[in-house]
This record gives structure tokens, C-alpha cells and sequence, in this order.
């Protein structure tokens, strides 16, 4: 018999909800007390992005992770409608986190994506994948802007940008849910980002995301 992971989630979640509830969730990164199984909810009559290309269209080699420069990306919000875009390079999990001052609406959330890709080399950007949020409503002209390409999950499947979600779970546990993250400069989310990527990860062979960075823009440095 085989017991998925999602399986074993549901199971310590629902036995949690008893005394070891509080005592249990303070161990969780997270500090998420419920949690919903993976499956497809009906669409909420959301309008629709115009000109989307969606991640059934996204090159193979996005997916195997072996080619570097394809990210995903999602915002992280706060309370009194603020928040944070945060980005995570597939192949090393290295993360940069972007100050939205403007806030989070379609037009600065371009601007802000544009200019945190330009502190990489062009090299280590080659498509982002990103949920079907309305922030992402200048997509065509981001893409303009930045030469990279935007995919687009598939409506209420997160699990399709993992790397992104997992990250952002991290992430709560310096910016907890219902706090303000307007006064957020961008370098404490430099500092933040800084922490993430210089934690060892076992899916890196216990590299750091960092270190894994810095390899991949140097093998793609000898290769240009």
C-alpha cells in the first residue's frame, strides 16, 4: 500500500485539532492551523487576463529544471491591501523578494518586476510562471519591457509554481499573515532574501541556494 504525502498532511492536521492543536503548529513554519487538500475548486467568475499563454505551453526544459533563468513568481500580501512579489529561480531555488511602495496593481508590479530582473544578467531570465492574479494584467508589456517570456497556472493550482509557494511559506515566518508590509524597505527584503538563500537545502545536494546561484550564472558566464 502506498500513502501519498497529501495523505499524511490531512491526517496530522485533522488529529491536531485537538489539545496538540496549538502545540503542534507551533512547530510549523507556517503556523497554519487548517489545511486544504489539493484538488480543483469551480472558477469564481474571475476576468479572465487577456493575451495568456498558459503553462501547458511552457518548454520542457522549465520543467526538468535544468536549464537556468525560469522563475516563478506570486505576491505575498499584507494587511491594508499591501504586499510584497516575491520570485524563485527553479533550478536553484534562489529567491529575490521585490518592495511593492506603489502598491500591487497591475502597473506598478510591472515597473517593480522590470527593475529587480535588471540587476540580473539577461542570460539568467527566460520565462517567468506566475497564477492568473489581475497584477499581472500588463504582462504583454512586461515582456516587452523585459524579453521574458510570462506563463500562466492553470485557475486555484498553486501546486503548479511548488518552488513559489514553498518559499512564500517560508517567508511567513518573517512576515506573518495579517501584519502591514507597506513600510517594507527593499532592503530588509534583501536581508530576508539573503537568510532563504543562504539556507542549505537537501534538494541541493545541501548547497546553498546561493551557492547554486553563483555556479549557474558562472557556467552561464563561460558560456556566453
Amino acid at each position: 500500500m502506498a500513502v501519498s504525502h497529501e495523505t499524511i498532511y490531512l491526517s496530522l492536521f485533522v488529529q491536531s485539532r485537538g489539545a496538540l492543536r496549538r502545540e503542534l503548529c507551533a512547530h510549523l513554519r507556517s503556523g497554519r492551523r487548517t489545511r486544504r487538500p489539493r484538488g480543483r475548486r469551480a472558477p469564481q467568475g474571475r476576468g479572465k487576463l487577456r493575451e495568456m499563454v498558459l503553462i501547458s505551453e511552457r518548454p520542457a526544459e522549465v520543467e526538468d529544471r535544468a536549464v537556468p533563468g525560469h522563475w516563478e513568481g506570486d505576491l505575498l500580501l499584507g494587511s491594508r491591501a499591501t504586499g510584497i512579489a516575491t520570485l524563485v529561480e527553479r533550478a536553484s531555488r534562489y529567491t529575490q523578494l521585490v518592495a511593492l511602495p506603489d502598491g500591487y496593481k497591475a502597473e506598478p508590479v510591472r515597473a517593480a518586476l522590470v527593475a529587480s530582473i535588471g540587476s540580473l544578467p539577461a542570460r539568467l531570465w527566460r520565462s517567468l510562471t506566475w497564477d492568473q492574479g489581475k497584477e499581472m494584467a500588463e504582462h504583454a508589456q512586461f515582456t516587452v519591457d523585459s524579453g521574458v517570456r510570462v506563463y500562466f497556472c492553470d485557475p486555484h493550482s498553486p501546486w503548479q509554481r511548488a518552488t513559489n509557494e514553498n518559499t512564500n511559506g517560508l517567508l511567513r515566518q518573517y512576515f506573518p499573515k495579517r501584519t502591514s508590509l507597506g513600510g517594507i524597505s527593499q532592503e530588509q527584503l534583501d536581508a530576508v532574501a539573503a537568510k532563504l538563500n543562504g539556507r542549505p537545502r537537501k534538494t541541493l545536494g545541501w548547497m546553498t541556494p546561493a551557492e547554486r546561484f553563483a555556479q549557474l550564472r558562472h557556467d552561464a558566464d563561460l558560456a556566453a
